[in-house]
C-alpha cells in the first residue's frame, strides 16, 4: 500500500523540528482556528443541551474507537502500572506523550480503575474544537473536552473551570509536550502548565507514557498500525517545603525522568535527540 505523502511530509517536519530543538511546535498542517469566545464553550457543562450532547458524544466516541479496534486500526497490547493508581483520591492531572488522536482513548482505558463511572476530561487545542466537521466535530466539542483559546476572556473561564473540576475530584488529561507529533516514540521536553495547575490545586500528577511497536496491519495512510503499551507511572506530588516555582521545576523534571526511563527500558536504547538535547531544562 502506498504511503500517504501528507504523513511523509509530517514525519519529515518532525525530523526538522527535532534537529532545530522545536519540540513543542505543531507539525500538522492545520487550518487557522477561529478564536473561541466565552459564549462558545460551556466548560462545566451547565446547560441542559450540552449535558445531553455529552451523553451521546461519549457513546459515539466509544463506538468510533471500538470500530477501530475491531478493524485492527487500534491495538492495545498491554497496560502496565495499574497499581500506581492505588491511594489516589480526589482530583488529579494526567500527563501523557502526545503522538496520535487516539492517545486520549488509550489513557481513558488505562485509568478505568481510577475513574469508575466518572469521565476523563481532556484539554485540547483550539483548532480541534473549531476545525472539524460532522461526527468528529460533535465528539470533539462534547466528549468532556476543555479547549484552549486565543481569547483571554475565554482562557479566564478555562482556568476557573479547571480549578472547579479538580476541586470536585475530576481527572484531567493535559499534554505537557503541547503539540502532537505523529507516532513519535521519544519523550519531549515539557511546558509548565500542567504542573502549575497541579500545584495550585494541590493534586497529584499521574504520568503516563505510551510505547509503540509496528504490527502486521496497515493504517489508512499505508503505515504500520502501532501496538500500544500503556505505562502508568508513580504519581508525583508537590513538596510542601518548596515554592510553587521550585515545585513546578522539580515535578516537571521528575515526570520527564520517568518517561526517559520507560523509553530506554522499552526500546533498549539511550534517549538521544538529533539537536543534542539530553535534559528537560
Amino acid at each position: 500500500m502506498e504511503q500517504s505523502q501528507e504523513r511523509l511530509n509530517v514525519l519529515n517536519k518532525i525530523k526538522v523540528f527535532e534537529n532545530a530543538n522545536k519540540f513543542n511546535e505543531d507539525v500538522e498542517n492545520d487550518a487557522p482556528a477561529k478564536p473561541i469566545m466565552p459564549k462558545d464553550v460551556d466548560y462545566l457543562n451547565k446547560r441542559l443541551s450540552n449535558k445531553i450532547a455529552t451523553y451521546f458524544a461519549n457513546i459515539c466516541g466509544k463506538m468510533f474507537f471500538n470500530k477501530m479496534k475491531k478493524n485492527n486500526k487500534l491495538i492495545i497490547k498491554q497496560i502496565n502500572g495499574v497499581e500506581n493508581l492505588e491511594g489516589i483520591n480526589g482530583g488529579a492531572i494526567v500527563t501523557c506523550n502526545h503522538f496520535n488522536l487516539v492517545d486520549n482513548y488509550l489513557v481513558n482505558i488505562a485509568l478505568k480503575p481510577l475513574l469508575g463511572k466518572r469521565k476523563l476530561y481532556k484539554v485540547i487545542k483550539e483548532s480541534n474544537y473549531t476545525n472539524f466537521k460532522g461526527i468528529v466535530k460533535f465528539i470533539m466539542r462534547h466528549c468532556n473536552t476543555l479547549p484552549l483559546s486565543s481569547n483571554m476572556r475565554t482562557m479566564t473561564n478555562f482556568y476557573t473551570s479547571i480549578d472547579v473540576l479538580l476541586q470536585r475530584g475530576e481527572t484531567i488529561l493535559i499534554y505537557p509536550e503541547k503539540a502532537m507529533w505523529w507516532n513519535y516514540k521519544k519523550p519531549r521536553p515539557m511546558l509548565d502548565g500542567a504542573f502549575k495547575l497541579a500545584c495550585k490545586n494541590d493534586v497529584p500528577i499521574i504520568p503516563i507514557f505510551i510505547t509503540m511497536q509496528d504490527s502486521f496491519y496497515r493504517d489508512d495512510n499505508g503505515f504500520p498500525v502501532q501496538e500500544h503499551t500503556i505505562h502508568i507511572l508513580p504519581p508525583i506530588y508537590k513538596d510542601l517545603t518548596l515554592s510553587t516555582a521550585e515545585n513546578v521545576k522539580e515535578m516537571k523534571a521528575r515526570n520527564y525522568q520517568l518517561y526517559k526511563e520507560i523509553y530506554e527500558t522499552t526500546y533498549n536504547k539511550k534517549l538521544e535527540y538529533t539537536c543534542g538535547k539530553t535534559t528537560n531544562s
